[in-house]
């Protein structure tokens, strides 16, 4: 991990983003190694090599990785200490089927139910994810990208479906973020937000569904692979296709 990433040293960027504690922050960090595959599937990690790598004691380490454990992105090892799960093209393409069903049709009623002075604070929100993917910080903005689509979600009213597709986001996996981070392209993934807010406040229910579509078609096809090139040879994923 790079040491942009220090905990000890990270300020929350954005201004709707709150102040992390310690095991939270730690928290953010393991996940996004895991999420950009910074810590290998199959991968074997203890939590006092994690804390010295981190900066931090074992202990809010091992306190992050059993919330990963709950969450499905390690196991314990009895002695050793924790495995990075592996995910399959199988399950992969399940999760995304899943998240295909759940929410695109999700921002189709957000955009008949939302209100006008939800815009604020998901903007500000959406500000934050282009922010940080122009200072290539996967941290921040993995965070940011997750806590602007939980709020949107919330205006379904449905807590339940809210709790569900953000653990599905949680369970993905974006190897090729970083590469679109260091060429630009990250920023241009952070820009749908706004198109996304746009079409929410038109009331356009059919075009935030599609966006949504092709928004999780892509994080599929390219980040979850790292290779550009397979959007183009993986059309099976495609739901928008």
């Amino acid at each position: 991990m790079s040491s942009e990433q220090n905990p000890q040293n990270a300020e929350p960027q954005g201004p709707t983003t709150r102040a992390l504690n310690l095991r939270e922050t730690v928290l953010e960090q393991l996940r996004t190694a895991i999420m950009t595959g910074e810590l290998a599937e199959g991968e074997l990690v203890s939590g006092p090599t994690l804390g010295q790598m981190l900066g931090v004691s074992a202990t809010p380490v091992r306190e992050a990785m059993m919330d990963l454990v709950r969450e499905g992105l390690v196991e314990t090892v009895k002695n050793k200490g924790f495995r990075i799960t592996a995910k399959s093209d199988k399950e992969l393409d399940d999760l995304a089927q899943i998240r295909m069903l759940v929410e695109p049709p999700a921002v189709g009623i957000v955009a008949r139910t939302i209100s006008e002075d939800a815009f604020e604070a998901l903007t500000e929100l959406a500000d934050t994810c282009i922010n940080a993917a122009e200072r290539e910080d996967l941290v921040e903005y993995l965070r940011a990208d997750r806590e602007f689509h939980e709020l949107v979600l919330t205006h379904t009213g449905n807590p339940q479906l809210v709790e569900l597709a953000t653990s599905l986001r949680r369970r993905t996996r974006l190897y090729g973020i970083s590469v679109r981070a260091r060429d630009g392209r990250l920023a241009d993934s952070a820009r749908e937000h706004y198109e996304l807010l746009r079409l929410l406040r038109e009331r356009d229910s059919e075009g935030a569904e599609a966006l949504m579509r092709s928004h999780i078609g892509h994080a599929r096809d390219v980040w979850a692979t790292g290779a550009e090139q397979s959007a183009e040879q993986s059309g099976k994923h495609r739901a928008d296709d």
